[in-house]
């Protein structure tokens, strides 16, 4: 479970904090989540896995089949008229024809 502090206790308390944002990295402002205070372990762990790359090539063909079967929730179609030189669905963000 996540702890959340408020920044002014952050300000008044910035070594404590750094040592708790290892276990409960949230910090409030004005009662609404503002701000994370990252172990860099956690933040080298997250950057090193933006960076990573899988091949679709290097995928086995039951992972292909998958892919090739799966469908798009009707309520997301719109999400089709983002992609460049695509024709709109003639849906709108509700699902509902326009």
């Amino acid at each position: 479970m996540t702890t959340t502090v408020t920044a002014a206790a952050v300000s008044k308390n910035f070594g404590a904090y750094q040592d708790a944002a290892v276990r409960d990295p949230v910090i409030t402002k004005n009662g609404r989540p503002r701000t994370v205070l990252l172990a860099y372990e956690d933040f080298v762990r997250l950057s090193k896995r933006d960076r990573r790359v899988d091949l679709t090539a290097e995928l086995a063909s039951d992972e292909i089949a998958a892919v090739e079967a799966s469908e798009m929730e009707p309520d997301l179609d719109h999400l089709n008229d983002e992609l460049s030189g695509s024709k709109p669905s003639g849906r709108n963000p509700s699902g509902q024809k326009a």
